[in-house]
């Protein structure tokens, strides 16, 4: 699960990244699940397609070739999330049969998730299909916060399952779980960038521009609720948000090797270095107007930042 969830983020990111997420109009909970099989569907999905804004501002000029290729994209990501539900489903029915259900709480929570999940993708594309030629970025937020939340479940279950050794010393449990959030901040404050295309203005880097602050904007700007829907502040928020995970993880590796928690050097040591790949990604992907091999890496190497994070956490908890 966690690795075909891995993929379902992947192919979600690209789907947005290629902009293909309005492509299907409709929700066909079931009726999707086979992709159009005679020229007189394909040709009935692209008049649907051709009935929304962003047919008719941004590319009205699109054949029905093209258009099979941003379909593509949108029919996988839902096909990947009915595979998800499916394959989530039929385990844990049996396993409902064999252990006791409130041993399985945990794991029905999971569920409804990803049940949400598939309400929420819809009701982000809603968005979409009215008054606008792309979706709202705080649907697409949701959607993705939600998508690295149950991957992070997933996860955590499965550390659970297998034979952890317990350490010996740890850090007070506030210091982890903060970071967590931050880096969970940080995820959703990037569907931000990518939902605007925030990573495509201000192509340079340290600076932006010819300033560290946007010269567009005022620095009032940045404390009002507005700040969330301007792509240059919001792509300032997401550079300094990643200075300030990259300061506290450094306090985090100080206090660690300081007081010789020999048991969190190699969980700390693998989180350091997938901050640092993600850093360096994230800069790549500015310097190239968020070209869509690097954002995709970009968004890749947050699985792995999330992943080696929960272990980190998990393996500060397990204390003799």
């Amino acid at each position: 699960m966690f690795f075909i969830v891995s993929i379902m983020i992947i192919v979600g990111g690209l789907t947005r990244l290629t902009d293909s997420g309005l492509s299907i109009t409709e929700w066909e909970l079931f009726s999707g699940f086979f992709p159009p099989l005679s020229q007189n569907e394909w040709i009935l999905y692209f008049n649907l397609y051709k009935g929304i804004p962003e047919f008719k501002l941004q590319n009205f000029d699109m054949t029905l070739q093209e258009f099979k290729i941003i379909f593509w994209w949108e029919w996988a990501h839902r096909f990947l999330g009915r595979l998800i539900g499916i394959g989530y489903l039929l385990p844990l029915i049996y396993f409902s049969f064999k252990i006791k259900i409130t041993k399985l709480i945990n794991l029905y929570f999971i569920f409804f998730l990803i049940c949400f999940q598939g309400f929420l993708g819809w009701y982000m594309v809603s968005s979409g299909l009215v008054d606008r030629v792309d979706v709202s970025h705080f649907r697409l937020s949701a959607h993705l916060f939600i998508a690295f939340l149950i991957l992070s479940l997933i996860y955590l279950n499965y550390l659970k399952l297998i034979k952890t050794k317990k350490i010996s010393h740890k850090l007070n449990s506030f210091i982890p779980l903060s970071f967590l959030i931050l880096i969970f901040v940080q995820i959703s404050v990037g569907a931000f960038v990518s939902g605007m295309d925030a990573g495509k203005i201000y192509n340079s880097w340290p600076l932006m521009g010819y300033s560290y602050f946007p010269n567009d904007n005022s620095l009032e700007n940045l404390f009002e609720i507005g700040a969330l829907s301007d792509p240059s502040l919001v792509q300032f928020i997401h550079r300094n948000l990643a200075y300030v995970i990259g300061l506290f993880y450094l306090i985090i590796f100080y206090k660690i090797y300081r007081n010789k928690m020999i048991d969190l050097y190699k969980s700390i040591n693998y989180l350091g270095f997938f901050i640092v790949l993600q850093i360096i990604l994230g800069i790549l992907t500015i310097l190239n107007g968020a070209q869509i091999y690097i954002a995709s890496l970009h968004q890749i190497s947050s699985i792995f930042l999330i992943s080696s994070c929960i272990y980190f956490c998990y393996l500060n908890s397990r204390v003799n």
